[in-house]
């Protein structure tokens, strides 16, 4: 594993402006979502604010609402172009709550099958991702252009 990057990840991907590079899907006017680069299933997203804050209870209410108009319509993306059997929607506020990013608060959006869970995480460390993030980000873009 290389150097942990410093600063907050998710605000320089966005000033960056290279969002095929950064893998950044949509930017909202106060929300933006990124795919994850070390993901736990195929199209694992997070919606996230583009004010850096890590706490939930300094966002504000048009914040908060376009978070969550955000994540209806990755939901619904995710959904007819992937065609999940299941999702799971979720949030880490805070490093002990397990965030990995913890100073800029981000929901996670993970696209869920049968059978999708096996061993190779656990005995050789290893996710199996049957589809490549450059491949599943092109059909999330095009699929994107649909819902506009």
């Amino acid at each position: 594993m290389g150097e942990k990057e410093k600063g907050c990840i998710f605000c320089k991907r966005l000033k960056e402006k290279k969002d095929e590079k950064n893998l950044i899907l949509f930017r909202g006017a106060k929300s933006f979502v990124i795919m994850n680069r070390f993901p736990y299933n195929t199209g694992h997203l997070m919606v996230c604010p583009n004010r850096h804050t890590g706490k939930f209870e300094n966002l504000t209410e048009s914040e908060m609402a376009d978070l969550m108009k955000t994540t209806q319509l990755f939901i619904k993306l995710l959904k007819s172009t992937l065609k999940p059997e299941a999702l799971n929607l979720g949030m880490n506020l805070g490093k002990v709550s397990g965030a990995g990013v913890a100073n800029h608060l981000h929901i996670h959006i993970v696209p869920r099958w049968t059978g999708d869970t096996n061993f190779m995480p656990v005995l050789a460390e290893t996710k199996v991702i049957s589809i490549s993030l450059g491949e599943v980000f092109r059909k999330l873009k095009k699929s994107l252009k649909d819902y506009s």
